[in-house]
């Protein structure tokens, strides 16, 4: 496991402290604050690939016919 050495400003030192308060020690505050980065970047970028797919036009052109035959298969 890498160690990581970071030196905090006055803001971070007053952050750490309110994540800290319940008892927590810092440095599982800090993993999962970064955890918590992580995972909004990630959905972020599924987000931004959903949208990039939603305005496609071959991309809707295709879900259009796929959704044409689905109706055509129903049976009622």
């Amino acid at each position: 496991m890498t160690v990581l050495t970071i030196e905090i400003d006055p803001q971070m030192e007053a952050a750490l402290a309110d994540l800290t308060v319940d008892g927590d020690s810092p440095e599982a505050a800090i993993r999962q604050a970064v955890l918590s980065a992580w995972r909004a970047r990630r959905d972020e970028r599924v987000r931004a690939q959903a949208e990039a797919i939603a305005a496609d036009p071959d991309d809707q052109a295709e879900i259009r016919a796929i959704h044409s035959e689905l109706d055509d298969l129903r049976a009622w």
